[in-house]
């Protein structure tokens, strides 16, 4: 599996009436996409009381089931839409340590994304059965997913986990904390 996540900073007095409005419109066409286990349709808003973000961004999450569906989509129509309204992305890849999902994700409202750095010469075993116990515990807490993965460029886990709901102790560090308008799941009908 490959964790895939793109995002664009948006100017502070950006309408972000328009991200929403642009994931209603075209969250659905992701829905059936293969390779896709999912893609969260992710925003912070800086105006938002209920989870308030430093910036407004918008930066979708998926989760491949291999780089043939990434790919794809990657060099498909709608990425190429995406890059002409917004922009050419730095696109981050991370490869998955752990994933633990609900049967349907479409009751996530926020999401939360930790970008950890690992110190030089980690155990990485032992950093990867850390992750999986860590993403087990968030689903027992409550998460909807839980993906725990890795980049051995610049030696860093990713924690991404999708909420029903907005917790208290989502502000803390540099977490980034994420609204969600859409979770495209193939396989599962609502």
């Amino acid at each position: 599996m490959i964790a895939m996540q793109y995002g664009f900073t948006l100017p502070a007095d950006y309408d972000m009436a328009i991200i929403r409005r642009r994931i209603a419109e075209k969250g659905h066409l992701l829905d059936a996409f293969p390779h896709l286990h999912f893609k969260a349709y992710l925003y912070a808003d800086r105006d938002d009381a209920r989870l308030p973000g430093r910036e407004h961004l918008y930066a979708p999450f998926y989760l491949w089931r291999d780089s043939e569906g990434m790919n794809a989509f990657l060099g498909g129509a709608g990425f190429a839409a995406l890059t002409q309204s917004f922009g050419w992305p730095s696109v981050r890849t991370w490869s998955v340590w752990q994933a633990e999902l609900a049967a349907d994700l479409s009751a996530a409202t926020c999401a939360t994304r930790d970008i950890i750095p690992l110190p030089p010469y980690s155990a990485l075993d032992a950093c990867r059965l850390a992750e999986a116990a860590a993403a087990r515990d968030d689903i027992a807490r409550g998460a909807l997913a839980a993906v725990s993965a890795f980049e051995p460029t610049d030696w860093t886990v990713l924690r991404f986990r999708l909420w029903p709901e907005p917790r208290a102790d989502f502000a803390q560090g540099n977490r980034q904390v994420y609204c969600v308008g859409h979770v495209s799941q193939p396989g599962v009908t609502r």
